[in-house]
């Protein structure tokens, strides 16, 4: 029988986040490190480079190993979806380190099959729970901010004091629209706004 062959992926959400915990784990299962795929971006699709590198290299003699599942993915349609074409439609097998049940190696009948299945939907399905309560929290933390008066974004561009009197000259067609945008160091766009905001213009 042909030796399986072992891949191993990981995934953080920013370039800041550190990835070693996950390294760890999958050298510790054998992984070898020309084997083990990275990307450093959100789990929201699969839309990533080394993870679709990776997708083309599995077959029915692949293994993958994740840590966690959420490392694979956090959007719940998306990540059944995933499990069924690396499961199915590749014949690979997938260990999820940290949640034994989820070894595809085990029991291959169709309880063990079902088992996982049910295992996999349930926390694929606490995983886009908990992503969408993160979402929603940010959301009520910016409109409490903006209730109070925190403005988010660029500060506005600073104008100069004869900011009107430009304006005026440009509404008498004395000097043009790059020209008073140019007297004001401002991009032409930004002027013609701060300009209509002030009801200089109409």
């Amino acid at each position: 029988m042909k030796e399986c062959k072992k891949y191993g992926y990981i995934r953080v959400s920013t370039r800041e986040q550190n990835e070693d915990r996950q390294r760890i784990a999958l050298k510790e299962a054998g992984i070898q490190e020309e084997n083990i795929f990275m990307d450093k971006q959100s789990g929201k699709d699969f839309e990533r480079a080394q993870y679709q590198q990776l997708l083309q290299k599995l077959d029915n003699q692949s293994v993958l190993f994740v840590k966690s599942i959420d490392r694979l993915g956090r959007n719940y349609a998306d990540l059944n979806e995933q499990w069924r074409v690396i499961t199915k439609e590749k014949g690979a097998d997938i260990v999820v380190i940290d949640m034994p049940i989820l070894d595809t190696r085990r029991e291959k009948n169709l309880m063990g099959t079902f088992l996982s299945d049910v295992v996999l939907a349930l926390l694929s399905y606490v995983a886009e729970s908990e992503r969408m309560n993160i979402k929603q929290r940010q959301a009520e933390g910016i409109a409490a901010a903006k209730a109070k008066g925190i403005k988010f974004g660029r500060p506005p561009a600073p104008v100069p004091e004869n900011f009107e009197e430009i304006c005026c000259q440009w509404k008498a067609k004395k000097i043009t629209l790059r020209q008073a945008a140019e007297f004001c160091r401002l991009p032409e766009s930004t002027f013609f706004d701060k300009a209509k905001r002030m009801a200089v213009i109409k």
